[in-house]
């Protein structure tokens, strides 16, 4: 099967990747017709897309043919923040960046610290993410950006405890007896995974979905455990006190595969199921009920996301779920175990130092800034401590002033005049709107790129279907280009896109045949990877009691009744902040269809909380706490349970009732390893009224 395949002279099937963050990474076949892509749509043969889109992606011509999409490079014609902006050409817009950029890093030996790259998963490419860039950053000695925003907390978490982010395979899923699908809501944000589950719920199996929200996913599971949000590791702890209690465990596997279990053990009874129910809001009952379906029900998978690690304890809760499966053997079996993320699977299979280039410090140690304390960092004066302020920062694939925390020192820091602010981007963001220069990308349809994945163990090679449109470039051309004009001549900095893409992989670990020819190819990962043990880790045993970090405990939120009664007193309703159906953080937000079909920024509020506040359905109500305040309509709804409201995001600020959005509300506070952001670890209070914009 070629790569493309000629219909006819008019027709091709292009065979290319979906970029977006999800564990999914589907394999797609792209239909041109007359140099137009006119379909997208799931790769039949590649195992794990086996031919379905989510409803986003097979949308995604509409994304880049959208009407307003930035095709021409442009320069700010008014204030930072107001999106006005005249066209001008490529050779004055890099002309004018390289020249400022030059003056900052002339300053001095660490000058070009007070540069800041800012990027995330808007393309989850190697090349197009941190390929070309980051040789470009690291040559200039810029500051380091620590990409926490979405995942290192229940990374680190992982690693501690299996050595990698490794996991069970997604086909397996459908042979398990049990699933509890814990923290997540696959049917929005990994549509394939909820494919396997129904054919294990067809054949027999148990689904339970474990969530503060009842989402659309708990709709269809046999069972929902709505806990309130950051007590995911009470939970996992008053399961394995029944585990013990019960003897449901798997004595030899301990034995044999387990380092720290007798510490673990005395944590775990000191969570009786009645202890752990008061601090989860759920009942005793649920708790016993729970353990006793995994600790008699074979095989049992568990599918953990990371919308439960974006809390306080977020990574000490991922080690303690993550235990589980090593209790009651479910490694033994290929359709038992955990996944949470399978992308360290492709260590050693990516070529990073290649790509990336770290050696281009050439013994330099810059700062490193956290993604999620931008918001600060971007109003802070020089320091001794801090280092020089920040006075530019180049944004690509990613929309900082929408997504990151507290936003609006976010937008503040955005807005600071003296701040030199580069965007590469596709359509008019948030962030965009606060750009001196805005250069047109390209998407997926329009370049080179490599994948990996996190949700399963397939590399996939992305080929252009389309010529680029209008006068956009790629990422990677767009910085090769910056390197020419600040005179980088390494030989590194005029490989192409093509040729980084083909070269992303070490041969003997990716079949460079099989991407050549079908677009993907497959690690060789055992089916029951740690059957017999043998973890990623120094003991190769999974580890309950990790040097530096202890025994996993419960960690309670920053801000909770337990934690912050006073605080609690003026803000009692817990808020998370899960994505809305039809967009991808802040991605599709403004295809028309989409936005469309998700109406208006909503909070789901149940009717005893709303009833309490006398709030009606549909009306606009204000959201607040000492952070800021958010307009957005009440949707009263048993999705939401009492004393936890839903803020559905992440819409763009620009198409908020007011300006803002959900993360006018959130805080810069960080987990407890990872240093992630703790975006549902937030207390709010809600009350009717307010005047849209």
């Amino acid at each position: 099967m070629a790569a493309m395949v000629t219909e006819s002279p008019d027709v091709r099937v292009v065979r290319a990747a979906c970029p977006h963050d999800c564990p999914d990474t589907c394999a797609l076949q792209v239909t041109v017709q007359q140099g137009r892509a006119v379909r997208i749509q799931g790769d039949p043969d590649h195992p794990t897309t086996h031919g379905a889109l989510c409803t986003k992606v097979s949308r995604y011509a509409e994304r880049s043919y959208h009407p307003e999409r930035v095709l021409t490079p442009l320069k700010r014609s008014g204030p930072k923040g107001g999106g006005r902006f005249e066209p001008v050409g490529w050779d004055e817009a890099l002309d004018a960046i390289a020249a400022r950029l030059r003056a900052i890093a002339a300053r001095g030996p660490d000058a070009a610290q007070a540069i800041l790259p800012y990027s995330y998963a808007g393309t989850m490419g190697l090349v197009q993410g941190d390929g070309m860039a980051a040789r470009f950053f690291h040559k200039l000695g810029a500051s380091l950006l620590d990409r926490t925003i979405c995942s290192s907390a229940g990374g680190e978490a992982l690693a501690a405890t299996y050595g990698g982010k490794v996991g069970m395979h997604l086909e397996f899923f459908a042979e398990s007896r049990l699933v509890l699908i814990w923290g997540s809501n696959p049917i929005t944000s990994s549509v394939h995974f909820w494919t396997f589950a129904q054919q294990a719920k067809r054949a027999g199996a148990r689904l339970i979905c474990i969530d503060p929200r009842r989402t659309d996913t708990a709709d269809k599971c046999h069972q929902h455990i709505a806990l309130l949000p950051g007590t995911d590791g009470a939970l996992a702890l008053g399961v394995m006190h029944e585990l013990i209690e019960h003897d449901w465990l798997d004595h030899d596997y301990i034995e044999r595969h387990v380092d720290g279990w007798p510490a673990l053990r005395e944590r775990a009874l000191q969570w009786p199921p009645e202890r752990a129910a008061v601090v989860c809001g759920i009942t005793a009952e649920e708790v016993r009920g729970l353990a006793r379906d995994y600790g008699n029900t074979g095989p049992a998978a568990i599918r953990l996301n990371y919308g439960m690690q974006r809390v306080h304890g977020g990574g000490n809760a991922v080690r303690l779920v993550a235990m589980l499966p090593c209790l009651v053997g479910a490694w033994r079996h290929r359709a038992g175990g955990l996944l949470l993320s399978s992308s360290g699977w492709f260590r050693g299979a990516r070529r990073d130092a290649w790509l990336q280039r770290p050696d281009l410090l050439a013994g330099r140690t810059p700062r490193t800034i956290n993604m999620v304390t931008i918001g600060d960092d971007l109003n802070r004066e020089s320091s001794p401590v801090f280092g020089p302020r920040i006075e530019a920062v180049v944004v690509y694939n990613s929309n900082p002033v929408a997504v990151a925390p507290e936003s609006a020192k976010v937008a503040r820091g955005f807005a600071r005049e003296d701040l030199f602010t580069v965007v590469l981007e596709h359509f008019l963001t948030d962030t965009a709107d606060h750009a001196d220069y805005v250069l047109p990308a390209t998407t997926q349809l329009e370049h080179w790129d490599a994948h990996t994945a996190y949700g399963h163990t397939y590399a996939l090679l992305n080929q252009p279907a389309i010529p680029p449109l209008g006068q956009a470039r790629s990422n990677a051309a767009i910085f090769r280009a910056l390197a020419a004009r600040l005179g980088f001549t390494e030989e590194c900095f005029a490989d192409s896109d093509e040729a980084m893409a083909r070269g992303a992989f070490e041969a003997d670990r990716v079949d460079p045949a099989a991407l050549r020819e079908q677009g993907w190819a497959k690690l060789k990962v055992a089916d029951a990877p740690f059957a017999g043990g043998g973890f990623p880790t120094a003991s190769g045993k999974a580890v309950a009691d990790a040097p530096g970090l202890g025994v996993p405990d419960h960690v309670p939120n920053h801000e909770s009744v337990l934690s912050a009664p006073e605080l609690a007193a003026r803000f009692p309703l817990a808020m998370i902040s899960p994505p809305a159906r039809h967009f991808l953080n802040s991605s599709f937000v403004n295809v028309a269809s989409l936005r469309a079909a998700e109406r208006e920024p909503l909070l789901e509020i149940h009717p005893l909380d709303a009833a309490a506040r006398g709030i009606a359905n549909g009306a606009v109500v204000r959201v607040f706490n000492d952070r800021g305040d958010y307009l957005c309509k009440a949707e009263l709804s048993e999705r939401a349970r009492p004393g936890v409201v839903n803020g559905l995001g992440v819409w763009w600020r620009k198409f908020g009732l007011a300006g803002t959005n959900v993360n006018q509300l959130t805080h810069q506070r960080l987990t407890d390893m990872g240093r992630a952001p703790t975006f549902y670890d937030c207390l709010v209070e809600v009350e009717p009224g307010g005047v849209p914009a």
